[in-house]
């Protein structure tokens, strides 16, 4: 029983992928990066040989999930666009047209909420710090609320227009 309750806890912050496998403890590396990294401090942070990462970062270059920059050293980065389109094409999947338009709506509510609110047209336009001390917290809260709203909408409706997509060609 208790080595099921140590499996569930999360990993340590020192070494979160250890036990993955090397091709997943690049995956991981990667998919953490903030910039674009060496493939010698990807092996480091992956606890492999720059041999092995190489190629994993090869194979996810080849399947667009890394970008590969060419120069000297060649530097890789996680593919933003790829993670994306990965989350628009899973919501389109797991969610019918309706459902997304609904959620688009809900969503749109919510930024007009925050737009009449604020009077302002998005959270960038906001200066927290115009308001008193004790509601600068929430006002962060909301402005922070605000801008995942904007983004969750946007990948939202891709993924009603992408569902739309679908059915029309499906039924063509």
């Amino acid at each position: 029983m208790a080595d099921e309750a140590h499996r569930d806890d999360p990993p340590s912050f020192e070494r979160p992928f250890e036990n993955e496998d090397t091709k997943g403890r690049v995956y991981g590396a990667v998919l953490h990066a903030r910039e674009p990294m060496t493939v010698s401090k990807i092996a480091e942070r992956a606890d492999c040989s720059d041999e092995s990462a190489r190629a994993h970062l090869s194979f996810y270059a080849d399947l667009g999930i890394v970008v590969r920059h060419e120069g000297r050293p060649v530097r890789y980065e996680r593919n933003d666009d790829y993670f994306e389109w990965r989350r628009v094409s899973e919501l389109a999947r797991k969610h019918t047209i309706d459902e997304l338009r609904v959620r688009v709506s809900e969503l749109t509510d919510r930024i007009e909420g925050y737009r009449d609110e604020y009077d302002a047209d998005s959270p960038a336009d906001v200066d927290a710090l115009a308001f008193d001390a004790p509601r600068i917290d929430d006002v962060y809260a909301d402005l922070g609320d605000w801008a995942t709203a904007l983004e969750a909408r946007r990948l939202h409706e891709r993924a009603r227009r992408k569902a739309a997509g679908s059915a029309v060609s499906s039924h063509g």
